[in-house]
């Protein structure tokens, strides 16, 4: 149940009139499935809204790719001297104009938004259509003309407020199969291409570096991408299955916004 307070009146609360309000709009317009066409309107609106931390967070993340090449050669240079390495990392990223800091925006905005629509969405889907549910979402609502009577949760043959574990249909498994898979891609897509230097050629150091021992930092990079390629997805896909659909949809179409935008920024 919704109650006042910070962080409901700051994100919960409005995200859930704002997916009231499409799921209003496509009612008025007799559209099936206006539940689930809400939450794929609410997760675009959203997505939307993040689109300039996320072109932020691109733009930090090549500048960091091109420069490696260069912090390479300065941390060689200054191992031994923490300040010096310190100071002329920070002029290499005044010069190139970037804020390392900043490219972890996009993910921090992102974590309140994702626990309030896993809230506003829980309301609907793990609460039911009980009169008690109903009369606490209209208490909150911005406008009279908001108020609902009950939501129905059919979207494409699916009951967006039951899980692929309890609903027990063939189907529905392929819920956190779609998941996964994406989850997978998404993170494929994420990876960084082979390093360049500033000039646009190919380093050189490629080729040294397969003589060389894997770095210990290299190993914690190596570990880290393995789990968000093949852990995370199964993780994801596992959730998909033992949560409700409407959640899941949510998940994927913001896994798909993001696939594009990552093969955008690569062409």
């Amino acid at each position: 149940m919704i109650s006042h307070n910070f962080f409901n009146d700051l994100f919960v609360i409005p995200i859930l009139n704002l997916l009231v309000l499409f799921h209003t709009l496509f009612e008025k317009v007799h559209l099936p499935g206006a539940f689930g066409f809400a939450i794929i309107a609410l997760t675009v609106f959203i997505r939307l809204i993040l689109n300039p931390f996320f072109h932020k967070q691109l733009h930090t993340a090549k500048k960091m790719q091109e420069l490696k090449p260069h912090l390479d050669k300065i941390q060689k240079k200054h191992k031994g001297d923490k300040a010096k390495l310190q100071q002329e990392q920070m002029k290499l990223y005044q010069q190139a104009g970037i804020n390392p800091a900043s490219g972890c925006l996009f993910m921090i905005i992102q974590i309140p938004i994702f626990i309030g629509l896993y809230q506003t969405l829980s309301v609907f889907l793990l609460n039911g259509n009980g009169a008690k549910v109903i009369a606490n979402i209209n208490s909150v609502l911005y406008a009279p003309f908001l108020k609902i009577i009950t939501i129905d949760p059919g979207f494409l043959g699916f009951n967006l407020a039951l899980s692929p574990q309890k609903a027990g249909l063939g189907y529905y498994y392929l819920i956190p199969v779609i998941t996964a898979v994406l989850q997978y891609y998404q993170a494929q897509t994420m990876q960084p291409s082979a390093a360049k230097a500033l000039d646009g050629k190919p380093t050189k150091e490629s080729k040294d570096k397969k003589a060389e021992k894997t770095s210990s930092g290299e190993d914690f990079q190596k570990a880290m991408n393995m789990q968000m390629k093949y852990i995370f997805p199964l993780f994801i896909g596992w959730f998909a299955f033992s949560l409700p659909v409407g959640l899941s949809l949510y998940w994927n179409i913001f896994s798909i916004f993001s696939i594009i935008q990552y093969r955008n920024s690569k062409s």
